[in-house]
């Protein structure tokens, strides 16, 4: 007789996860101010992969809006320099149009 595999616990993994949903649920900063910060330090990093997932995180959840995400690009740019700038105006426009697409998908052919 075969005995079950047994399954692997990522002990690390669990506590990481659980680090980060304790920071993010603290009451004195709001999440979208957490946001904000963290995508200040993101791209003022260079860390592009990283900040595409939180601004994709902030759009979708409703945290920070188009008009305000092409903000921080704006304000981001004068900071963290004009290369990282265009590369986050790059995402930011990406990620827009993306995410209009499939709400367009979504909603399907109108009338």
């Amino acid at each position: 007789m075969k005995e079950p595999a047994m399954e692997t616990v990522d002990s690390f993994g669990l506590a990481a996860e659980r680090q980060f949903a304790d920071l993010w649920s603290r009451e004195v900063l709001s999440v979208k101010e957490r946001r904000l910060l963290l995508l200040g330090l993101l791209v003022g990093q260079g860390l592009h992969d990283q900040a595409d997932l939180h601004l994709d995180a902030a759009l979708r959840a409703g945290e920070l809006t188009e008009t305000e995400l092409r903000e921080v690009v704006v304000f981001l740019t004068h900071y963290a320099g004009w290369a990282r700038g265009s590369k986050l105006n790059d995402q930011v426009e990406e990620l827009i149009e993306r995410v209009r697409r499939a709400r367009s998908d979504r909603e399907g052919p109108a009338g």
